[in-house]
């Protein structure tokens, strides 16, 4: 029996996209080389940068809202919660990483597609 899966550069800039924001350079740098340039990888690229612009900010509103007394602290709250679901968007993308598709995340992905779309 043969093994018929092809190893496509662009599924491991996908991958590595998601891992931390050490592994999304590495993987900025991988796609820029000619060899894994590939659209999967720039979708992946553009999701996985939203997801970390989108955690950036809900840090610096919380940092703004913690010092207002009482309705900040309850906005902090709500906000820390919010990063439950960036988790779940994060393990979202990259299970589509994994499986090659180009999927948009919910709610935030089709924004960043249309506002990152300079990354090719």
């Amino acid at each position: 029996m043969e093994n018929t899966t092809q190893n496509d550069p662009g599924k491991t800039v996908a991958i590595i996209s998601y891992i931390t924001i050490i592994g999304f350079i590495i993987a900025v740098v991988m796609h820029n080389d000619n060899n894994n340039k590939s659209e999967l990888g720039a979708f992946h690229i553009r999701q996985a940068l939203g997801i970390f612009i989108t955690g950036f900010s809900l840090m610096i509103l919380s940092l703004i809202f913690a010092f207002i007394p009482i309705l900040g602290w309850m906005i902090v709250v709500l906000i820390q919660i919010s990063y439950i679901g960036l988790f779940v968007f994060w393990i979202l993308g990259l299970i589509a990483a994994v499986n090659a598709e180009k999927k948009a995340l919910p709610i935030i992905g089709d924004f960043y597609q249309n506002l990152l779309k300079g990354i090719k």
